[in-house]
């Protein structure tokens, strides 16, 4: 049973949560802050976030920061009264993959919820053998000769997604689409802040490249097929 953890300071709206989601047949576990909340997901397996973002203690994007550092791979829906583009930019910055503002719509709420996991279960489906180089989905990881390395959620999914289909052309927007998800408030630049990071950290790889197309996008290129 997929196990969705509710973190809340109100008392009234963390059970009307709770009540929508295990009336959906979620099993839920619930945090009235952000302390408590990571004491939690230290000790149990959770599938999913549901996170305020004005809580004590510490704040929905210093707890989201904190999660991704813990596990990159646990997606994490915001849930919150703070309705700005500027909210919203920064909770996706501090690593969240969705965005609902309140009062939220019980429909829209679960749907989104399906969406997030079936997008982050169709994300880490297989391993993909490139010359040498494994990009492997079960732990988020590039492997290639003596070299491992754990790439950030969204990193390995940029990864993936170019490497799975060689030599194709994708648009910031296809990517951002495709990664973000189309309510996304991410701006184009987040895909070259990305691609630079992936480039660094693959620098010395020998089987692929990934290449800009000025005023498009990007491709991935294995070496033997340059």
């Amino acid at each position: 049973m997929i196990t969705i953890l509710v973190v809340e300071d109100d008392k009234n709206i963390r059970k009307l949560l709770v009540t929508i989601l295990e009336q959906s047949g979620y099993q839920t576990l619930q945090a009235q802050n952000g302390m408590e909340a990571l004491s939690i997901i230290e000790q149990e397996t959770v599938d999913l976030f549901v996170l305020d973002v004005m809580l004590p203690q510490i704040d929905g994007y210093q707890i989201a920061e904190k999660i991704r550092a813990i596990n990159a791979q646990l997606p994490i829906i915001m849930v919150t009264a703070k309705s700005l583009p500027l909210d919203k930019r920064k909770g996706f910055i501090a690593g969240t993959d969705d965005y609902l503002v309140k009062p939220i719509d019980e429909e829209e709420f679960l749907l989104r919820i399906k969406a997030l996991l079936r997008r982050t279960q169709n994300d880490l489906e297989a391993k993909i053998l490139v010359g040498k180089t494994v990009i492997d989905s079960d732990n988020l990881s590039i492997q290639s000769e003596n070299t491992y390395l754990e790439l950030p959620k969204k990193e390995f999914q940029l990864l993936y997604k170019l490497l799975s289909y060689p030599n194709k052309i994708f648009t910031r927007q296809q990517l951002l689409d495709d990664i973000w998800g189309i309510d996304n408030m991410a701006d184009e630049r987040t895909i070259d802040v990305h691609i630079k990071r992936l480039r660094e950290k693959t620098i010395h790889n020998k089987d692929f490249d990934l290449i800009t197309i000025r005023g498009l996008g990007y491709k991935a290129v294995k070496h033997e097929e340059k």
